[in-house]
């Protein structure tokens, strides 16, 4: 007896036990293959098209046959329209570690339990939580935009865990420090470097990537064009006496297109670590990172009192919680807090 007219039909191809169902949505008739021989099973499958159909929730058996693979190409295409500054860094962890476990996978096929599988070899392989959190951030981005895409390209979003992170930052350059690390390298764009370093707190692809055009001597201020940045947000700032002094003479002389951190010869300054390891051997703090010196300024600049809403923007920290990371208070300052506890 044929189904009433609207509820779609089930039918097998010749020498295959396999169902198929048959519905329309819109005059148009749809095919698909239910990859079952259980008939009441396969009549399960045809009655939720035909609720996805009459709700609007239909995107067609196609969304059913999206790789994993397809969603990190739209991922990675965001990433290069937006200019985003770290999609090497997606790409290379695509390329090294999700792509070779998820590539091959539709994302039907991508279930909670399956990312667990995955965040448990990673941590086998000896990867870091804060790694893994990276990977997971990503794949959950993959998933979102295939969630938002026209048509949508994944129907249901896995859960994906957020490990614990033991990144704190720990090192800092005390003024003890500064000073032996000046006298192991006294070259002016080595010095304006480090003592931009620790009194804004700026990363060093901000710092190196400084033009003449960017600082205004009479104004006493330095310019970071919006785009330019990890958040990508502008930022302008005050020069302090000692930064003036630097920069007026690491600028004279120049056109405004210039580097303002250049060797000796007139070369932009672009990677500097063997003079960094050379200088923080010789200071005695071989295991201190230039990327300390952002911890550095934002200890100083609360120390001196300033609200942590204004140190956030002149060290370009978007949210709070990436700045609680570098736990500002040091040894130095609790041992400060203690001696004034015993005077008091």
């Amino acid at each position: 007896m044929p189904r009433p007219r609207g509820t779609g039909s089930l039918y097998q191809r010749n020498g295959s036990e396999v169902w198929w169902i048959k519905y329309h949505r819109n005059g148009k008739p749809y095919r698909e293959s239910t990859q079952t021989t259980d008939k009441r099973r396969a009549t399960r499958i045809l009655a939720l098209r035909l609720a996805e159909i009459n709700t609007g929730t239909f995107v067609g058996p196609r969304s059913e046959r999206i790789t994993v693979a397809e969603l990190a190409e739209d991922f990675l295409r965001d990433y290069r329209i937006n200019g985003r500054k770290s999609i090497d860094d997606v790409d290379a962890r695509w390329r090294l570690h999700i792509g070779p476990f998820f590539e091959q996978l539709r994302t039907a096929q991508v279930t909670s339990e399956l990312v667990a599988k995955y965040v448990d070899m990673r941590q086998s392989e000896g990867a870091q939580n804060a790694t893994i959190n990276r990977e997971m951030a990503a794949l959950k981005r993959m998933f979102r935009l295939g969630m938002y895409a026209t048509p949508p390209k994944v129907l249901h979003l896995p859960k994906f865990p957020k490990l614990m992170e033991d990144n704190v930052r720990k090192g800092f350059l005390e003024d003890a420090q500064y000073s032996k690390l000046i006298d192991a390298n006294p070259e002016l764009w080595f010095r304006a470097l480090v003592e931009m370093g620790r009194t804004y707190g700026w990363r060093i692809s901000e710092l190196l990537g400084l033009h003449v055009g960017q600082i205004d001597l009479e104004a006493r201020t330095i310019r970071l064009d919006p785009g330019t940045t990890k958040n990508r947000d502008g930022r302008e700032v005050t020069m302090t006496g000692p930064v003036h002094a630097l920069l007026s003479e690491c600028v004279t002389g120049k056109p405004p297109e210039d580097a303002v951190f250049t060797w000796p010869d007139g070369r932009p300054v672009k990677d500097f670590r063997g003079a960094w390891a050379n200088a923080t051997k010789a200071a005695g703090v071989p295991g201190l990172l230039f990327h300390d010196l952002r911890r550095t300024a934002a200890r100083n600049l609360r120390r001196a009192g300033i609200a942590e809403g204004v140190i956030m923007k002149i060290g370009g920290w978007r949210t709070r919680s990436v700045f609680e990371r570098y736990a500002i208070v040091s040894q130095t300052d609790i041992a400060d807090a203690l001696k004034k506890l015993e005077a008091s």
